[in-house]
């Protein structure tokens, strides 16, 4: 990524949105492109500057920010949502991350890792706060029965989509659902993290997974693993 990553920053609070902007106007890799107080506000600028990225608070005036997701998505269909809120709910993560959010973080998340998550939300990762990662799978649980299925149909009803994984997929789909980037995976598996990223690609195509947090919960209920 040679061109900065474009932010659009959704926060009701003044003071903490402005704060938000200017840590983030701080590091030479994001720039922030615009700011919205609302859900509306936000769909609009969304609409008007197609952002790389959106952080999106959940406590918005009016509507929640897990209900504004489908608009957002619409108005911007390239941007990766990431949720950046004080609810540690997991009825809320649930929610955000069926609605379509990349990625769920905490404001108790330090500078740091909040501009590596924004950076990692471009890489095609889904980061979640630590915090948050048991609650993840008690969101699974919380699930009917069946869990997390496939996005579609998987087909004519054949073969298990697991059993088309490979023994190195399953090991990084393993280490996918304890939370692992694809950096952490490349170095515990002693393998190049842009394998990696290939790997994680075919698994969630044969998975017919649309994403890395989707991958690590159906992770949890089909290998037992989890973090």
């Amino acid at each position: 990524m040679n061109d900065p990553i474009r932010v659009l920053v959704v926060d009701d609070h003044p003071l903490l949105r402005r704060g938000l902007i200017a840590l983030l106007g701080t590091q030479p890799q994001l720039r922030v492109v615009g700011e919205a107080a609302d859900a509306g506000e936000a769909q609009r600028r969304a609409a008007e500057l197609q952002p790389d990225v959106i952080l999106l608070d959940n406590h918005l005036p009016g509507v929640r920010g897990v209900d504004a997701l489908p608009g957002l998505r619409e108005a911007a269909r390239e941007a990766r949502v990431l949720m950046l809120t004080v609810s540690e709910d997991e009825q809320d993560l649930a929610a955000a991350l069926r609605g379509g959010a990349r990625g769920y973080l905490l404001k108790t998340e330090d500078s740091d890792a909040l501009v590596a998550s924004i950076v990692r939300v471009m890489r095609g990762e889904s980061p979640v706060s630590p915090q948050m990662t048991d609650k993840l799978v008690a969101a699974f649980q919380a699930l009917p029965a069946g869990g997390v299925q496939a996005d579609e149909s998987a087909g004519d009803g054949g073969a298990d989509p697991i059993d088309t994984l490979s023994p190195r997929e399953r090991e990084i789909l393993a280490q996918i659902a304890r939370g692992a980037s694809n950096k952490e995976i490349g170095r515990a598996l002693d393998i190049a993290e842009t394998t990696v990223k290939i790997h994680v690609q075919h698994i969630l195509r044969k998975l017919n997974l649309s994403s890395r947090v989707k991958a690590a919960v159906y992770a949890a209920s089909r290998l037992g693993e989890g973090p």
